[in-house]
């Protein structure tokens, strides 16, 4: 994790990472502490490579959370994503592994990630990952994307 007042790829010209491991996620301070809302991160055009096979595997990821005391830098956030592009991993590990990476680098007072991934084998799977409970009062939209039937 980062200096979180000095962000490392925000306005600078960066290599894309190889991998998840070499991505680097920086958060910022959120300029409204104590505030309950809800910041969203919709990924349409996610891609990872299925363990067995190499093959690519596609997905919509959107990460919806409760900021706390931080925010993650969406630079960063899109270099991480995109890093995943070479990694293989089932659909499951990538979801959650999203999920607990957020989680930890951003402490927020809640955070759930949807990944709606296209058919693999004739059969869509889509992995679903939260801290907890929403936070009472919270203005939580549903995540848009409809069951399988062509996604498009």
């Amino acid at each position: 994790m980062s200096d979180p007042l000095t962000p490392t790829l925000l306005g600078q010209s960066v290599a894309q990472p190889a991998s998840p491991e070499e991505a680097r996620l920086d958060r910022v301070p959120n300029p409204h502490p104590g505030t309950l809302y809800l910041a969203r991160f919709t990924a349409p055009e996610f891609t990872s490579l299925c363990p067995v096979t190499a093959q690519p595997d596609f997905a919509h990821i959107v990460i919806d959370y409760v900021p706390d005391g931080w925010l993650v830098e969406s630079k960063s956030l899109k270099m991480y994503l995109t890093s995943f592009r070479n990694h293989g991993a089932f659909h499951e590990d990538c979801t959650v592994r999203i999920g607990k990476d957020l989680a930890g680098l951003l402490e927020p007072r809640w955070l759930r990630i949807g990944g709606y991934w296209y058919p693999r084998g004739g059969i869509p799977i889509d992995v679903f990952f939260q801290t907890g409970a929403p936070p009472e009062g919270l203005w939580l939209p549903d995540q848009g994307v409809p069951t399988y039937r062509g996604r498009g």
